[in-house]
């Protein structure tokens, strides 16, 4: 058993101390999709995917494992209580990321049978995977752009694999059909997905003989992005030590804690997993240490041997698992850190949707006179554990890090892990790279960010608590308890979802990622929906949303007279990256969201140093707003389209915040001027989007509808912009358009956006009527098939997500709260 291993290195950290008590809750029932754990930033986000806390491995949001298991030893037996231990699978065929493949392709109908082995495909092309846009997705070698694809790919096997456990590995976007040997494996319809794994029949598996096989694809790509790899896993056999799991008897979602309780054998067991994401306190917010805290209790009043064992994989220091690093331990005061990092630390050399840190530090750590712990093979420290003890040799670069805390014979104990990472630099900024904000100065180290969570523990945990118990009372008074419990999964999801840093000049940048939806960096249309939250608890964060757009403008490196799109894509922001604008919807989110500050702080202040540019948006809003051009919109998903009713709301409504704003600063006339252009155009647009019981999609097209969720904002600042009827006509129809699990987003498709739905809501005037739009989109959260961090985009008529997971966009659910509080400022 090691004590202490001394290395400099960097860390994620556990550390244990007498926990308290936590102040008593309302208990969310909602059964969420995922169960936030670890939610420090977009690279270092850990989910439960299951109800179960050991059902499954603890997942990045991305659905990549972030191994982290936790055994419970009470009295020489172990009870499993969190995560699996990883399913071992070698690559057999592997997909891009692993090693290049080529593979034959069309982008033109072929004939009949050409996913069997004997189709003569000597005409097709020949490239290199992954195919698709290479403007987008970092894993395609061949550009496909075309609305189809079809692929084989001949393989080679050194053996028969007839009698194994084989996996498919696949990553699509978007639908895609898969033979294996002219045998279908994969349908997945409309949906697109990263790494997908699905595990082949019997039959299936018998047919991969030694020597030539065939894989073969179809893929559609329906609107932007474009992505085909596929590969083959084969499972390793006998990996379980700790097959005997826990009873899990209760989970529960608030705000800022994740709880969970386990019988195991003759005790109890509590979990509570805690990010202190006070948005009042920034370097706090930013501090990149969460919580484990645990508390043991006997179920019979005698005293038990107990034990708890955490091992903690270097996937969560890695892109991907092939990846090597390196691990060591050192200690710090009463602390003991072990830390995982990869060996080549090339740190910002990486951008995209589907990618993880490969820079950088986990850190684990615990009190170091009840701890102990082990670096090496994971197998065999599992299995050291089993016998009492803690060794196991090193490997070359997958070393696991592991660490037990004793509790001797007791009756009741309770002790807390710390988790966390050192990013080192974190945003790269028009060329500048940027230390997290809780190092922007370079004079902060992990340690004493460790050291700090050490010392606030206990001041934190009751103050977490008492957050989450407001929290959930306020959000229930507004829009009921279903509302509440969303709110509370939304919160950290959304936060977790961006990464803070200080501007060279001084500036706050609240970058969002657009997690799986093109991984931009600073996105505006990402920004417009997830502002409630932070304009309801900190409009300095608000701001921070806006800085880098004000800034790419002013600095005269975006020359457009509209606002940019994103800066970037995650973590390099040195510039728009979107293949398309959207002039429109951006410059409008720009007005409405910087008017919203300015209604919460009670001055335009904000608004009077970017003046100029918000005149220059303003007035292309008034040329161009009216009736809209062919263009993108934030449901980009749509595709392009003129006419959109719903986007010309928008324009208006971003005329009338710059005449809100006028007025604030003094300017009498240009706010007149302005405030009546939007009400020229309101008036217009009334007559041209009439259609009878409701108002259409698109001014030229009868019989269509859609949410018109912008117009919420003219109810939220009071404007009276547009004439009450519209919100009241547009809610009585749409009462009539609901589906199992929500309102659609228009007339064209069953799927929806649930931010939108909220915001929809929000128009009613009243609670009853807001529940009734809540009401589905909870349904769906708690009844959705797809295990992943909270999708925003699903389908109102199955509960199956349509695309995205784990994006800050949820902060939108908090508009309704931020309704209640500007309307009694």
């Amino acid at each position: 058993m090691k004590r202490l291993m001394t290395l400099l290195l960097g860390f994620a950290a556990l550390a244990g101390c007498t926990s308290p008590q936590s102040e008593q809750h309302v208990k969310n029932e909602l059964r969420a999709p995922a169960y936030p754990l670890v939610t420090i930033d977009p690279y270092t986000s850990a989910w439960a995917f299951q109800d179960n806390l050991y059902d499954g491995a603890v997942k990045h949001w991305t659905g990549k494992s972030f191994p982290l298991i936790g055994v419970a030893k009470v009295d020489g037996q172990t009870y499993r209580f969190m995560g699996a231990e990883e399913l071992e699978l070698n690559s057999v065929v592997p997909n891009s990321e692993q090693e290049d493949w080529v593979a034959k392709y069309t982008v033109v109908q072929p004939a009949e049978g050409w996913q069997n082995i004997d189709f003569n495909d000597s005409r097709w092309k020949e490239g290199k995977a992954a195919f698709g846009t290479m403007e987008n997705e970092h894993t395609a070698k061949t550009q496909w752009s075309e609305k189809y694809i079809w692929v084989r790919r001949t393989i080679d096997l050194q053996e028969d694999l007839a009698g194994r456990s084989v996996y498919l590995d696949y990553s699509h976007d978007d639908d895609v059909i898969i033979y294996i040997n002219g045998v279908k494996v994969v349908d997945t319809g409309n949906a697109c997905k990263k790494h997908a794994q699905v595990k082949l029949s019997d039959e299936v598996a018998a047919s991969l003989k030694k020597g030539k096989n065939l894989i073969a694809a179809y893929c559609y790509n329906r609107v932007g992005n474009a992505l085909l790899d596929f590969g083959l896993l084969v499972e390793q056999e006998n990996y379980h030590c700790f097959e005997q799991t826990a009873e899990q008897t209760s989970v529960d979602v608030q705000a800022m804690q994740t709880y969970y309780t386990f019988i195991c054998g003759p005790v109890d067991l509590k979990l509570t997993f805690t990010a202190p994401l006070f948005m009042d306190n920034l370097d706090l917010m930013t501090r990149p240490v969460n919580y484990l805290s645990y508390e043991v209790a006997s179920r019979d009043g005698k005293k038990h041997q107990v034990d708890l064992y955490f091992e903690a994989s270097p996937q969560w220091a890695v892109d991907v698992p092939h990846q090597k690093s390196i691990a060591g331990s050192f200690e710090e005061g009463d602390l003991l850190l072990l830390r995982t990092g990869s060996q080549s630390q090339e740190i910002l050399k990486k951008r995209g949707d589907d990618v993880r840190i490969d820079w950088g530090y986990f850190y684990l750590a615990g009190k170091k006179d009840n701890a102990t712990y082990g670096i090496g093979d994971g197998k065999i420290l599992r299995k050291s554990f089993l016998e009492n003890k803690l060794d196991a040799p090193a490997t070359d670069g997958y070393d696991k890090l592991a660490l037990v805390c004793s509790l001797g014979e007791t009756k009741n104990a309770d002790g807390y892990l710390m988790l966390g990472y050192d990013d080192i630099y974190s945003i790269q900024y028009f060329g500048d790279n940027l230390r997290p904000y809780w190092n922007r100065s370079g004079k902060e180290t992990i340690v004493s960010q460790f050291q700090k969570a050490a010392v606030d523990y206990q001041k934190l945990m009751k103050d977490c608590a008492a957050f989450d118990k407001k929290l959930m009372e306020e959000a229930t008074a507004v829009g009921g308890c279903k509302y509440a419990e969303l709110c509370a999964l939304a919160y950290r999801q959304s936060i977790a979802a961006h990464k803070l840093v200080e501007a060279p000049n001084g500036e706050l940048l609240f970058l969002s990622k657009e997690n799986f939806s093109n991984g931009s960096i600073g996105t505006v249309d990402i920004t417009y929906p997830s502002s409630p939250l932070y304009l309801l608890y900190n409009p300095e964060l608000a701001k921070g949303l806006l800085n880098h757009i004000f800034y790419y403008s002013e600095s005269g490196k975006w020359t457009k007279p509209f606002a940019a799109h994103d800066v970037g894509t995650y973590p390099l922001a040195n510039g728009q990256t979107y293949g398309g604008d959207m002039p429109l919807e951006e410059s409008g989110n720009m007005l409405l969201v910087t008017a919203a500050i300015a209604a919460i702080e009670g001055n335009a202040d904000y608004a009077n140093r970017h003046w100029a540019t918000l005149t220059t948006w303003t007035d292309y809003l008034v040329e161009y707003g009216q009736d809209p051009g062919n263009q993108l919109c934030t449901d980009d998903f749509a595709g392009h389209f003129a006419h959109n009713a719903n986007l010309s709301i928008k324009a208006i409504l971003g005329v009338a915040s710059y005449g809100y704003l006028a007025n604030m600063l003094g300017k009498t006339e240009v706010a007149e001027k302005y405030t009546n252009k939007a009400k020229e155009m309101a008036a217009q647009w009334v007559e041209m989007a009439d259609d009878g019981d409701h108002y259409r999609l698109t001014f030229d097209k009868a019989g269509t509808w859609s949410q018109k969720y912008n117009l919420v904002w003219d109810k939220l600042m009071n404007w009276q912009i547009f004439p009450e009827k519209v919100a009241e006509t547009e809610i009585a129809y749409y009462l009539t358009k609901q589906n199992r699990y929500g309102l659609p987003l228009d007339s064209r498709e069953t799927y929806t956006k649930t931010d939108w739905i909220i915001w929809t809501a929000t128009m009613a005037k009243d609670k009853a009527t807001f529940e009734s739009f809540v009401d589905p989109v909870y349904s769906f959260m708690n009844e959705t098939v797809d295990r992943i961090p909270m999708s925003d985009w699903v389908f109102t008529d199955s509960p199956k997500q349509r695309g995205f997971q784990a994006r800050s966009v949820v902060g939108g659910y908090f508009i309704k709260m931020l309704e209640e509080k500007l309307h009694t400022k």
